[in-house]
């Protein structure tokens, strides 16, 4: 890994440690709440690897957060203003999936995060990290197939949508690949 995804694992690896420690769980307990090993769970803590979306994704659920406030949590230092050069950015090594967390730190239940998915990448979410939230998602450029549950939508350039009650989600880039926005409203 290089400097960058060091800091980052390491970042991300010690707030999932706080995290833990607030709720005075064991690896065990974490393990067993969110489906990822102890083994892997030590190892993301210590910052020793750049967690995957898909195990993200089910830690933050074992703690009643989405991926967005996880990484939040974790890069974001405060004040009303996120300048760019400061919006953390983070790279699923499996994917290449881009996410770049736009909002700044606060109590606003508002959540912004753009994304870049390559062109036939597929990230699939559980229903579990939608429990908490009410999402939408604007296609800003490229080609987004989007599957909720048993529906696919097919979204191009400026179409917006609205996600329905929590179910599992794939999102599939086309060519040539997506960029886009999600607004998430935690609560």
């Amino acid at each position: 890994m290089d400097d960058i995804a060091n800091d980052i694992s390491s970042t991300i690896g010690k707030r999932i440690h706080a995290e833990r420690t607030v709720r005075d769980w064991s690896l065990a307990e974490l393990a067993e709440r969110s489906g990822v090993s102890k083994a892997m769970l030590s190892t993301i803590e210590r910052g020793m690897t750049s967690p995957t979306a898909a195990l993200l994704v089910r830690i933050a659920a074992a703690f009643g957060m989405t991926l967005s406030t996880l990484i939040a949590r974790a890069e974001l230092q405060g004040g009303g203003v996120l300048r760019a050069a400061d919006q953390p950015v983070w790279r699923d090594p499996d994917t290449g999936y881009v996410r770049r967390h736009l909002s700044p730190a606060g109590e606003m239940p508002l959540e912004l995060v753009k994304v870049h998915l390559p062109a036939g990448a597929r990230v699939s979410l559980p229903a579990a990290s939608y429990t908490f939230i009410k999402q939408q998602i604007w296609l800003i450029s490229g080609s987004l197939e989007f599957t909720e549950g048993d529906r696919v939508h097919r979204l191009e350039p400026g179409d917006c949508l609205a996600l329905g009650a929590p179910s599992d989600c794939m999102f599939h880039a086309l060519e040539p690949g997506a960029d886009y926005l999600v607004a998430l409203v935690r609560g």
